[in-house]
């Protein structure tokens, strides 16, 4: 299904040339049919000779109702630009035409009406003078066709153009991205409940399915589907489709609004595009500048970062971070126009490349570089633009590429410049390489300043890299065996890093560990300073559990056995029976219990302990 828009200057005749091809009227309010001007937008089809089926989409002509005809436009797949014969181009005309270049509306037909209005002999005249003011446009080389709607002339001529037209366009193959429909209407129905309809602008939609609002975040089922009256099961891309909602009420709903599926699109404040200045622009867009931005059929303020330029002029392309009043849906590739807030005029248009970038510096030939790489599209661009100079997992990979995950796995394993780590991770190579590099050198100071500690704690390490936990963990088990370790409760070093003690602290610790083993359940200070304790620790040797309280580990193992086995087969431990069992005082038994409810072993209930 294919969405034929019309353009062009208030009282051109768009909305009567739409009647005589479908027999529908498009100006379905009161106020539109009093005063013969269109002020929203209005709907309707026709079947082309060929049988095929298309929808129309009839938008205002007046210069106050440009934001309507925005609205209406992002869903064209191609347009009537209409142009009156008694009148020829007009400046509605121009911003129109300037609105489909920049939103790279790919075909057109310029239709001439009210022939009927001008003596025959001066029609060539006006057809020529037309086809002269287009010359530099995408409608240059558009067919044209002269009609009356009121006598009929040239009607059948421009319903073959259609045909032709509907030939030309490729066939809409966005199936494989969410579901994403821009509400440009909301009414209800009695019996029915909240409608909306828009053009489905990608993926399917089918009834049962739940669906969110966005970016209200509402929740809702669809009820019904229809196109052209006639009830759908299940809507294709392309799509012009009013929706019955079950779950909320059309108050809740306003233009503007996209219907997805739940959790598939996150609305962002902040995007990066690419601009092109419209050629008619009144003024350059510059740095700063505060702007209206139209997307799907939603609007918002905004203010502009230019990247890589300090002004764009007209015709000219540049580079933007666009910072938004408030948060749009937007899907990388959708189509923006700014506008020039007071006086109101257009001045250009693009595309989003990043619908959640980071907060660029201007000037930065990394942040253009990998700007290119995402606008190339192709999927290893899009996910080296997206790792580069950092970590992420696949899921949350592709969700930023817009690829699906089979998709995104393919094209990381075909690519040398990022590595693949278990547990799903992926890094750009070079800033593996570079985490690796601060690691060593992390760990290397620590073993200066600290030669008895055996390792460094691995949670000192993973801050000191300014990595999340997930990451930090699959660079050590997966990237850096052979180079790293860890070793004892929590900590990290180098492979074949060890501890040489002098003959001295060698005495001290097998005096301190003959006196643990001797007085095993009831040990005495170690009478080591504080180095040589954790150096015991460290190394496995000992288990200190409170201050001046340290078992040797075959103590520790032996108790914490007993006290599990009795809860398991008596339900509980009580602090007299571990005193009782292993010979000990209160003060031991107390500290170890203690010790294993912190750890979440046991748990204390009233006087006993029981499993955690």
């Amino acid at each position: 299904m294919y969405v034929i828009g019309t353009a062009g200057h208030v009282d051109h005749g768009k909305s009567t040339l739409v009647e005589a091809l479908t027999g529908i009227n498009p100006d379905r309010l009161r106020e539109e049919q009093r005063r013969g001007m269109t002020i929203e937008l209005g709907f309707a089809w026709m079947q082309l000779p060929s049988g095929r089926d298309i929808s129309l989409v009839d938008v205002p002509g007046h210069e106050r109702f440009i934001k309507q005809m925005l609205a209406g436009v992002s869903g064209f797949d191609a347009a009537l630009l209409v142009i009156a014969a008694d009148e020829s181009m007009m400046p509605q005309t121009r911003e129109h035409l300037a609105i489909i270049e920049l939103l790279e509306i790919p075909r057109g037909i310029v239709v001439v009406t009210k022939a009927d209005m001008v003596d025959p002999a001066w029609l060539p005249l006006v057809v020529d003078d037309i086809r002269l003011q287009l010359a530099d446009s995408r409608m240059a080389e558009a067919p044209l066709v002269v009609v009356s709607a009121k006598t009929g002339l040239g009607m059948d001529e421009l319903r073959a153009a259609l045909d032709t037209l509907i030939d030309s366009l490729a066939a809409p193959t966005k199936l494989d991205e969410p579901a994403r429909l821009w509400v440009d209407r909301v009414f209800s129905m009695d019996g029915f409940g909240a409608v909306v309809t828009g053009t489905l602008q990608a993926g399917s939609l089918q009834v049962g399915d739940e669906v969110e609002v966005l970016p209200r975040g509402l929740r809702a089922r669809i009820r019904g589907l229809q196109m052209h009256r006639q009830k759908l099961q299940q809507a294709a891309p392309g799509a012009r489709v009013a929706i019955n909602l079950a779950g909320v009420s059309h108050h809740d709903i306003a233009r503007g609004d996209l219907i997805v599926l739940p959790s598939t699109i996150q609305p962002t404040d902040r995007i990066d595009v690419r601009l092109t200045l419209a050629s008619v622009a009144p003024r350059p867009l510059a740095q700063g500048m505060q702007v209206d931005v139209f997307v799907g059929a939603a609007e918002t303020a905004a203010r502009v970062t230019l990247l890589d330029c300090d002004a764009i002029g007209p015709g000219e392309h540049g580079y933007a971070q666009l910072h938004l009043a408030h948060t749009l849906p937007l899907w990388r590739g959708d189509r923006v126009v700014l506008r020039q807030p007071s006086p109101s005029m257009t001045l250009a248009g693009g595309r989003v490349i990043d619908t959640h970038p980071l907060r660029h510096r201007r000037f930065r030939s990394e942040v253009i570089e990998r700007l290119q790489a995402l606008e190339r599209a192709s999927p290893a661009d899009l996910c080296w633009a997206a790792v580069r100079g950092t970590a992420m997992r696949i899921e949350q990979l592709a969700h930023v590429t817009h690829l699906d995950v089979a998709r995104v796995q393919q094209t990381i394993d075909q690519m040398t410049t990022v590595r693949q780590l278990g547990d799903g991770w992926v890094l750009d190579a070079v800033y593996a390489d570079g985490l690796l590099v601060q690691a060593e050198k992390a760990l290397d100071g620590y073993k200066t300043r600290n030669p008895l500690r055996i390792g460094m704690p691995r949670e000192d390490v993973r801050r000191r890299l300014g990595i999340e936990p997930g990451v930090f963990d699959a660079l050590i088990v997966h990237a850096w065996q052979g180079v790293l370790e860890r070793c004892g409760d929590g900590l990290l070093r180098r492979v074949g890093a060890m501890v040489t003690l002098t003959g001295t602290q060698q005495q001290l610790v097998d005096a301190a560990l003959t006196a643990l083993r001797r007085q095993a359940y009831a040990p005495p200070p170690t009478g080591l300073d504080r180095e040589l304790q954790q150096f015991l620790v460290g190394s496995g040797h000992i288990i200190e559990i409170a201050e001046d309280v340290a078992f040797v580990q075959t103590a520790w193992q032996e108790m914490t056995a007993w006290v599990l086995t009795t809860i398991d087969d008596a339900g509980s431990v009580t602090v007299g029976q571990f005193r009782d069992r292993f010979g000990t005082t209160r003060k031991y038994a107390l500290a170890v219990l203690e010790y294993l409810d912190d750890k979440k072993i046991t748990r204390r209930r009233d006087d006993v302990r029981v499993r955690f």
